[in-house]
Formats: C-alpha cells, sequence, structure tokens
C-alpha cells in the first residue's frame, strides 16, 4: 500500500480489546508492519467490502460483478 503510505493521515482513538492488542503486537514483532498499517488495511478491507454503500461512480469491475448492476429488458 505504498499510496496510502504518502497519503495525509489523521489521527484517532479507537478502542481494541486485549486480544486484539496482543496479536497486533505479535503480528508486528514478527513482520515488523507498524499496528497503525494493519489497521488502516483494516479499514480499507471494510470500505472495500461495503463500497455499495458509499457514494461515488461505480467501476468497470464492480458493474461485471454486481448482478443488480445488470440493465433489465
Amino acid at each position: 500500500m505504498c499510496s496510502a503510505m504518502a497519503r495525509k493521515k489523521i489521527s484517532t482513538t479507537i478502542y481494541i480489546t486485549e486480544e486484539q492488542n496482543q496479536k497486533l503486537k505479535q503480528l508486528n514483532d514478527k513482520t515488523k508492519v507498524p499496528v497503525a498499517e494493519f489497521i488502516r488495511q483494516g479499514i480499507d478491507m471494510i470500505l472495500k467490502l461495503h463500497r455499495e454503500h458509499l457514494p461515488g461512480q461505480m467501476t468497470f469491475e464492480d458493474h461485471k460483478s454486481d448482478p443488480s448492476a445488470e440493465p433489465t429488458v
């Protein structure tokens, strides 16, 4: 996610469980990827999963994979 790294970031507060915190720290220890980057990637996954609820144009790929976007005859 090189493009995400170059973007301006804002600070926010989130609450996670102790188990999530421990697992993220373990992942960081193994991969050296910052915990914040894993959280951003998780947010990106959720935004992509629910993109139909967000404003914006559909891409050609979105149109092909969304049967409800097909014209009715």
